[in-house]
């Protein structure tokens, strides 16, 4: 298991620096020029001038070197400064980045929590009314895209209760009860559409294993069918629910952008569509190197845990 864990951490480090590469090159590939969206429609800015910014921001260097000083620096734990602010990168993915873990582990708790049991009564409950209403439901979620759930959300709580505060973001801190009351909808808006597919999933991965022979080697020994269905379906059933669920998650830490602009959340999304407008290298390309690790470090994890759910798979 532990040369296994370590096989994955260097490929995980390899994944890594070629996400880098692509990224660094991708950001440059955009049109436009960084230097004259910085200076803006000043006009009395000399050539001169733009040469001496150019060079303050390393642009005039070989795209080798300027890739080679960046990796250096995140190497350092430093991801450069931004050409905005000036203030470290670093300090700014920190100042984002809570807001969208919240968003992205509150939906996978959400969905996860009640994707078992309903996945459960739609393999157990097979052609009842039960099963076909969450079929049903499964399909709209799949169907609807979150950033459609959350507008409806913020419609309907406008109508039905008009002074909810909705829209925005307040720390815990600050305002535990504003913080809640602004976060409901759009954990909501992100956990249905996920809970759907993870309810398919489940059933379906259910629905094949209590059709296997040791199943029906269990029931012949007279077990009941609830402890075949939770001592031996369900946990072979859970591999297929936990590939999913490390891709979702790894979609939700990285894919919150839209969420996050209906409900103007300042979290990481918006902070990476911001830094592209302007053209801010060092903060879109640290921005998605930790979106990527993060990605990279939850399928990392997903991976490790199908040995503790399911016995039989071995790591060599």
């Amino acid at each position: 298991m532990l040369s296994y864990a370590a096989r994955r951490l260097v490929d995980l480090l390899v994944i890594l620096l070629g996400v880098s590469v692509l990224v660094f090159l991708m950001i440059r590939l955009i049109p436009g020029d960084a230097v004259q969206i910085l200076l803006g429609a000043n006009t009395e800015v000399t050539p001169e001038q733009i040469a001496q910014m150019r060079h303050t921001l390393g642009l005039d260097q070989p795209l080798l070197t300027q890739y080679g000083g960046w990796l250096a620096g995140v190497l350092r734990g430093d991801l450069g400064k931004s050409v905005w602010t000036g203030a470290p990168i670093s300090q700014e993915i920190l100042a984002r980045l809570p807001v969208t873990l919240e968003l992205t582990v509150l939906p996978l708790l959400l969905a996860s929590v009640l994707a078992v049991p309903l996945g459960l009564l739609t393999a157990s409950w097979r052609n009842s009314g039960v099963e076909r209403t969450i079929r049903f439901f499964t399909i709209a979620g799949i169907t609807t895209p979150a950033f459609w759930l959350g507008t409806l959300f913020i419609y309907v709580a406008f109508v039905v209760a008009p002074d909810w505060a909705t829209i925005g973001y307040v720390p815990f801190t600050t305002d535990p009860l504003g913080h809640v009351s602004r976060l409901v909808l759009p954990v909501i808006a992100l956990a249905l559409p996920l809970l759907a597919g993870l309810i398919r999933i489940l059933r379906s991965s259910l629905l094949e294993v209590l059709g296997q022979d040791f199943i029906r080697t269990a029931r012949s020994k007279g077990l009941s069918e609830r402890r075949v269905l939770y001592r031996h379906a369900l946990r072979n059933a859970m591999v297929p629910l936990l590939t999913v669920l490390g891709i979702q998650a790894g979609y939700l830490f990285g894919g919150a952008i839209v969420v996050e602009q209906v409900f103007a959340i300042p979290g990481f999304g918006r902070l990476i569509v911001g830094a592209i407008n302007e053209r801010n290298y060092a903060l879109v390309q640290g921005a998605i190197l930790v979106v990527t690790a993060g990605f990279v470090l939850i399928n990392f994890v997903v991976d490790l845990l199908y040995a503790a759910v399911d016995p039989r798979v071995e790591y060599r």
